[in-house]
């Protein structure tokens, strides 16, 4: 049985004790797990004491099974039974009768040309039966290091274009204007794709049917080196749903209790896809809200809410996966927490000023035969009752209260952005 990892190479072993080394088994392609005896050798395992490993075959992700690691090896027997458990004996493969069209893929980039290298070398090995183009913006660049790894790549298909101006949303925008298909995938640099990627959008947009508007897909954690990427691998939800869903806005789910406006349940800005269509019926990706502006994040949320306010389905598609880099130390981390805190309020503030998309939203919610203050009570414990307080920034403060302060920030930054500082 052959186990593909690590998904991040490294050229060291890692200092953190309890660090988690991180694979994948293909059940396709002549990886059905056998109960032979004897270990499975894991490359680059040294200093690991546990390993994750993806169970998945091309169109579905079946789940992930922890096994320890002794002198760099898992025992075969152990991971053929815990791979059972999980396919409960089943060898269907999915359905593949669907169709693919051209994709533009667009990478929003700044000053980060070691992981933008390793995000593009992935992309270079998609498994998909049509065109695919992979446009990097350059955004608000201090060098040329990025043009350089993408002319480094000597790739026909990898094309570089500049957005002066700071900011995910603007990279975005100017992304999809430099595209030349229609079908427009978006993810991030600090990733690794998977070769089935784009095949498995082009299922969810299958999934969806006429109206389908978005297909976002899973991320799960690629990288558990250190405390700080373990505290936010058991923060996040993205990472860990694996069944496939469609939300509409005339069949609320059941399970979310204030869809449509949950919308952290739909997936994350480091993998989604679209059309240009859609990007130019919704008026684009807000460029007050993300990652360089002062509201720091936020435009996934509001670009997911717009997609299914104005009648498009959100296909969730875990087949479609990219594997995430977490922010590895704890400064990193508290950057990435004032991000979610502020960008989610900043959110806010902007649906306070769109009243025809608030409105969408607070008639489907009025149609729900009950209502439950549960996700405002969990967001006074965003991080649930498994994470542990441990991780601490600056002057000593909990993680989880630099995202509650920052909460507090977002209106402001959005509103000062949005109308007085241009």
């Amino acid at each position: 049985m052959q186990i593909h990892g690590p998904v991040f190479t490294v050229p060291d072993a890692p200092g953190w004790g309890d660090a988690v080394w991180i694979g994948e088994v293909r059940l396709d392609g002549g990886g059905e797990p056998t109960r032979s005896e004897g270990a499975v050798h894991l490359t680059g395992a040294e200093g690991y004491h546990r390993a994750r490993l993806m169970v998945r075959r091309t169109g579905a992700v079946l789940g992930f099974v922890t096994m320890d690691v002794r002198d760099g090896m898992v025992d075969a027997g152990q991971m053929a039974s815990a791979i059972d458990e999980l396919t409960d004996g089943s060898g269907v493969p999915a359905d593949d009768t669907f169709a693919t069209h051209p994709f533009s893929v667009v990478i929003a980039t700044r000053d980060r040309a070691d992981h933008l290298r390793v995000a593009l070398t992935s992309l270079q090995q998609q498994v998909y039966g049509a065109d695919f183009e992979v446009v990097v913006v350059d955004n608000a660049p201090r060098d040329d290091a990025t043009r350089a790894v993408v002319e480094g790549m000597h790739a026909d298909r990898i094309r570089v274009v500049t957005e002066h101006r700071p900011g995910t949303s603007r990279a975005r925008n100017a992304g999809v204007a430099a595209a030349r298909h229609e079908w427009i995938a978006f993810t991030d640099d600090d990733v690794v794709v998977d070769p089935w990627w784009l095949h498995n959008l082009a299922r969810g947009f299958a999934r969806g049917g006429d109206d389908v508007g978005c297909v976002s897909g899973l991320v799960p954690t690629g990288e558990l080196r250190t405390e700080s990427q373990a505290w936010f691998d058991r923060r996040v939800g993205w990472s860990k749903v694996l069944l496939p869903r469609v939300f509409r806005m005339t069949a609320p789910p059941s399970d979310i209790p204030f869809f449509p406006f949950q919308v952290g349940r739909y997936g994350t800005g480091a993998n989604f896809a679209t059309a240009r269509s859609v990007v130019a019926d919704i008026g684009g990706f807000d460029p007050y809200l993300g990652p360089g502006t002062r509201s720091k994040g936020g435009e996934d949320l509001d670009f997911f809410y717009r997609v299914i306010a104005r009648g498009r389905s959100l296909v969730y598609e875990p087949a479609a996966f990219v594997w995430h880099r977490h922010r590895d130390t704890p400064d990193a981390l508290e950057s990435q927490a004032v991000g979610y805190g502020r960008g989610l309020s900043a959110w806010g503030a902007k649906l306070l000023l769109s009243p025809g998309d608030l409105g969408q939203g607070l008639r489907a919610l009025m149609r729900r035969e009950a209502l439950t203050l549960a996700p405002f009570r969990a967001y006074r414990r965003p991080f649930g009752d498994d994470v542990a307080p441990s991780v601490q920034v600056g002057d000593g403060r909990d993680i989880g209260s630099v995202e509650r302060r920052a909460f507090l920030s977002g209106p402001t930054s959005y509103v000062g952005a949005r109308y007085f500082r241009r």
